[in-house]
């Protein structure tokens, strides 16, 4: 009995650790995909990635592409990135970005990442800050 009960304790520890990276999963692959298309000058893509928060703000793609390419020049061409932590939120997604940035300084970019009803995620924001600015997500 005790074996059964550890074993239930176990593939509910693994389904609950799948469940809980997958989102975080999403949210990288939205962030990467978002940044291709920066690298690509491909503004209708990146725009796609856009919450409807942003498209508010900027309800033009090239707008919103030229605001990201004049105000977050590491997101718009990153020589180098990688994903740093992740915290979930009731409606989303923190997920820290650690960039190199074409001016060869590095950066840390917290993206927020917000859920759609769809359940698909879109990117409401991103706030970029030195590397060494110790900033918690």
């Amino acid at each position: 009995m005790m074996k059964i009960a550890l074993a239930c304790i176990c593939v509910f520890a693994a389904v609950t650790s799948a469940c809980l990276a997958e989102p975080i999963d999403d949210a990288r692959s939205v962030i990467r995909q978002q940044v291709e298309a920066f690298l690509n000058d491909d503004a209708d893509k990146a725009y796609s990635f856009a919450s409807p928060q942003i498209r508010t703000k900027f309800p033009d793609k090239t707008i919103f592409f030229e605001m990201v390419k004049r105000s977050y020049a590491p997101v718009f061409r990153p020589d180098n990135f990688s994903f740093g932590r992740s915290k979930s939120k009731v409606n989303g997604i923190v997920q820290e970005v650690l960039i190199s940035g074409p001016d060869g300084k590095n950066w840390v970019a917290l993206y927020f990442i917000v859920i759609q009803p769809d359940g698909s995620q879109k990117i409401n924001g991103v706030q970029i800050l030195p590397k060494d600015s110790g900033k918690e997500i």
